[in-house]
């Protein structure tokens, strides 16, 4: 059976294999096993799954055909309650929730599990403007997600007023007050994305008849200046100091180390060293490819010998066999691409904070501005970053005039 092979104690093997679950774990077992899971992690994810059998052992017993969403809900609902009585940390309820999570796979894979969930009352109409946003306005997905993101804050805010047929009872004073209190709490960034999302959707509305009048213009609006900020990247003795403090003899230093070595030596964007594919490498040219971000271009840059030999060395040594294409994947089984777009900047700053070096900004963006500092201080045009920035306008680099000191020094006028 499965479970010996993780568990040798005849009462803890009976325990597992008792209640409504029990009958489950060795196939569970295995099928985490099947999936590169180390012994330590499945006996973890074991121990945990236990947790979850003992409160189904209480609620259902034996008899049951199909858990749900609310089954596990109503769990973690009285485990919170357990653990906070038990003065547990709360790294340890993450614990159990990633591996419940990991069990409700599993069971989906069954057909053991409803993962039907009533839709939220604003979901109907949050669709039809998507999809109108899609087809009319030819938004790109991302643009889309990030749209619904902010409008579901909006909805949720409003509560059953969130319909179709009840947009018609807004007032440009619930939308400003809405705004305010949102604008109040969130950062520039923030506030920028729903004030885009609400301007679009009251258009949306106009344009569907939901609305007897134009409420985008009761969205308040958020002076800014363009090119008003200035490029908060790392020196290069920074950026020396946060390589030297990668760990390079374990699985997660040589995926890191080659990761930000890309991001140091061509100033690419976060999602393009994620998007990046195993025949996106060309080692018989010395070529590498990085798809283009944002409407940019495509950039096909020289291979350099530092980038060569951190690839090679986590590609040799660390990266975990997978199906997958993408070149970089997570280092705990099950292994995958690194789909989070904040996953490579969490990255980062971990490694600039083990460093001990003071930014502004900890992103993976550090790196970009570095890369485009450099250039211009060697004296390349702005229409040569552009181009290897991947920019399709030239002035989206111009944010970058700020650091070519060297061009501002001409300008400057002398001291009397």
């Amino acid at each position: 059976m499965a479970l010996e092979l993780f568990f040798v104690c005849p009462r803890t093997l009976d325990k597992l294999r008792s209640g409504p679950l029990g009958k489950l774990l060795d196939g569970y077992s295995e099928w985490l096993l099947k999936r590169g899971f180390s012994r330590y992690s499945i006996r973890k994810h074991l121990s945990n799954a236990s947790h979850f059998n003992s409160y189904l052992d209480a609620q259902k017993g034996t008899d049951w055909q199909t858990l749900s969403v609310e089954d596990v809900d109503e769990f973690f609902k009285e485990y919170s309650l357990r653990i906070q009585f038990r003065k547990l940390s709360d790294n340890h309820l993450c614990r159990v929730q990633w591996s419940i999570n990991r069990f409700v796979q599993y069971l989906q894979e069954l057909k053991l599990f409803d993962s039907s969930v009533e839709s939220a009352i604003f979901q109907p109409l949050l669709d039809s403007y998507l999809e109108w946003m899609s087809d009319y306005q030819h938004v790109a997905p991302g643009t889309l997600d990030v749209r619904a993101h902010s409008l579901s804050q909006f909805f949720k805010w409003l509560g059953p007023q969130a319909k179709a047929d009840a947009m018609s009872e807004l007032t440009p004073e619930t939308v400003e007050r809405f705004f305010l209190s949102y604008a109040h709490k969130m950062g520039l960034s923030a506030r920028r994305s729903m004030q885009s999302a609400l301007r679009t959707f009251f258009r949306f509305c106009l344009h569907q008849g939901f609305v007897p009048r134009p409420l985008d213009c009761a969205v308040p609006t958020l002076r800014t200046y363009k090119l008003a900020t200035v490029p908060n990247g790392l020196t290069d003795e920074q950026a020396r100091k946060v390589f030297n403090g990668i760990n390079r003899s374990n699985d997660v230093g040589r995926r890191d180390y080659a990761i930000c070595q890309i991001l140091y030596t061509y100033g690419v964007r976060g999602g393009q060293v994620r998007a990046l594919r195993l025949q996106d490498i060309d080692w018989t040219t010395n070529r590498i490819f990085f798809r283009a971000l944002k409407h940019g271009k495509d950039s096909l840059l020289p291979l350099t010998r530092e980038v060569g030999h951190s690839l090679l060395d986590y590609l040799q040594n660390a990266r975990p066999p997978s199906v997958y294409q993408e070149v970089f994947l997570t280092v705990r089984a099950p292994y995958h691409p690194l789909s989070a777009s904040n996953t490579l900047s969490q990255i980062v700053s971990r490694h600039i904070n083990t460093a001990e070096v003071k930014s502004h900004r900890k992103g993976a963006y550090v790196f970009r501005h570095n890369f485009a500092t450099r250039m211009l201080q060697k004296g390349h045009s702005f229409k040569a970053l552009a181009d290897v920035l991947g920019h399709r306008h030239l002035e989206s680099t111009f944010i970058y005039t700020k650091v070519d000191f060297n061009a501002l020094k001409q300008v400057g006028l002398a001291w009397p």
